[in-house]
């Protein structure tokens, strides 16, 4: 098991290929809440891209502690646990929407994440970058 404060570069694999990751937040009462979702690494933050108004869009502007969890799925046994701090909000409608075009297109082969989702077309995207404090990695 590896221990560090930055991604290690055997494990950075699981943020830069299609990898759906469980991004876990805190609830108002301590609860975790955890949610599958995508992401990419830009070489300094993991981000994060979610419509407004879901739980864990609320939990990280009030909370911004996050650990994400990226399990190999092709060896079960090889993971690697990113806990970090929301350092940064992106609210740009232009540079949200275009991020999730970019995973749309990475994880679903679409270059347009509403293509398949019509009435969502419009909605507000926010991109949440994410600091690593602690990697913890095995396998």
């Amino acid at each position: 098991m590896i221990t560090e404060q930055h991604i290690p570069e055997a494990y950075r694999d699981l943020l830069d290929r299609p990898v759906v990751v469980s991004l876990a937040t805190i609830n108002p009462d301590g609860q975790p809440q955890v949610t599958p979702v995508w992401c990419d690494y830009d070489g300094e933050y993991v981000r994060v891209n979610s419509s407004g108004g879901r739980r864990k869009v609320k939990n990280m502007k009030t909370r911004p502690q996050v650990t994400v969890l990226a399990i190999d799925p092709k060896d079960h046994y090889r993971w690697m646990e990113v806990q970090g701090v929301v350092e940064e909000v992106i609210e740009n409608q232009d540079e949200a929407v275009a991020h999730i075009n970019k995973l749309s297109n990475e994880y679903d082969g679409r270059p347009d994440f509403f293509s398949n989702k019509p009435g969502q077309r419009g909605e507000q995207r926010i991109i949440f970058k994410i600091r690593t404090t602690r990697v913890v990695a095995n396998g």
